[in-house]
């Protein structure tokens, strides 16, 4: 089943999506227990995500959420996916990224990226602006630099007790971030797999820009997307329901809910707005048999040439999300480096 190139890598992201009925708490509670599940499943890393004023997402500090991780795991590598730069203060973040590295060394990777708050209330009370997006390559520069100790934007002030110390950085993109990767010789994770030519485009620009530089020799690319895997292909795509209706609710109502159990979803009465909105998200997600994952994952890993995937999954169902994971990782040959 496996025919995956040697020393290929997958890797989790989670989004701690809350549940109806439940509370926040769970929801990060649960990632944590999750990163223990996908660390014995022989998985590369986790990562966790930034996100505020979401009513679906728990996670909003993702250092915080990264250091119970690590706390929580032993070998695994812990990170972001990532930290949104243009929300913060460079020196903020490499101090963080610091004392996580201080604490856990060698199993911390600092994914950032470029988006910032997708309303105008949120960018207000992060005190930022839309534009602040486009400063996103000058603010990479002045990250690394705290660690380098090179940076000269601010003459004289030191990042404790991040100079010095090597976090591996990443630079997650959706297309436009390839060139900024690419400039500052860093990995990219670039998704989704959805959109196949669209991502075969950003890895070209990737790979034809890219310069040496003292964080990778060479370029390094990680796909990532929502793989679901399930005993039958139609389970699997139930798996998906979930996520699919919270997009179409928050594409028609503007709130991003909590996540549903599916055949709720299955029983509403969707306006026709709603309806293909739904379908939309429910549409080109790696999902099947742990077979038919393996050849499309096969089949992507070797359109992109990437070493890397990371898989981000969210349903309803806790145990089935974890029983997703442990045949993804079955189907790809996990569970045989982890013995």
């Amino acid at each position: 089943m496996n025919t995956f190139p040697d020393g290929i890598r997958f890797s989790v992201l989670d989004r701690s999506r809350t549940r109806e009925g439940e509370g926040v708490p769970q929801a990060l509670r649960d990632t944590v227990r999750l990163a223990r599940e996908v660390e014995a499943l022989g998985y590369h890393r986790f990562w966790v995500s930034e996100h505020h004023s979401v009513p679906g997402v728990a996670g909003s500090a993702p250092t915080v959420l990264a250091a119970a991780v690590a706390a929580a795991t032993s070998g695994i590598r812990v990170g972001t996916g990532g930290v949104m730069l243009p929300n913060h203060q460079p020196l903020v973040v490499a101090e963080q990224f610091g004392v996580l590295e201080s604490l856990f060394p060698g199993r911390i990777d600092m994914g950032v990226g470029r988006s910032v708050g997708f309303t105008d209330g949120i960018r207000r009370a992060l005190g930022r602006d839309k534009d602040d997006a486009d400063r996103f390559g000058e603010q990479l520069t002045e990250l690394l630099g705290w660690f380098t100790g090179e940076q000269t934007a601010h003459p004289q002030v030191h990042a404790r007790p991040a100079e010095g110390l090597r976090v591996p950085p990443f630079v997650l993109a959706t297309g436009e971030g390839a060139a900024i990767a690419a400039a500052a010789g860093l990995p990219l994770v670039i998704g989704d797999l959805r959109g196949r030519d669209r991502l075969l485009a950003a890895v070209d620009t990737y790979r034809s820009g890219f310069r040496p530089s003292p964080w990778a020799a060479e370029p390094y690319v990680i796909v990532a997307g929502t793989v679901a895997v399930a005993a039958t292909e139609a389970e699997a795509r139930r798996l998906l329901v979930p996520e699919a209706w919270s997009l179409a609710y928050s594409r028609t109502q503007g709130v991003f809910p909590p996540l549903v159990p599916p055949e709720r979803v299955e029983g509403l009465t969707m306006t026709k707005k709603q309806r293909g909105f739904y379908e939309s998200g429910l549409r080109g997600h790696v999902h099947g048999t742990e077979e038919q994952v393996a050849e499309a994952l096969g089949q992507a890993v070797r359109e992109t040439g990437a070493q890397e995937v990371l898989v981000t999954t969210s349903t309803y169902d806790r145990a089935a999300l974890s029983e997703s994971y442990r045949r993804l990782a079955h189907a790809v040959g996990l569970e045989l480096r982890a013995a």
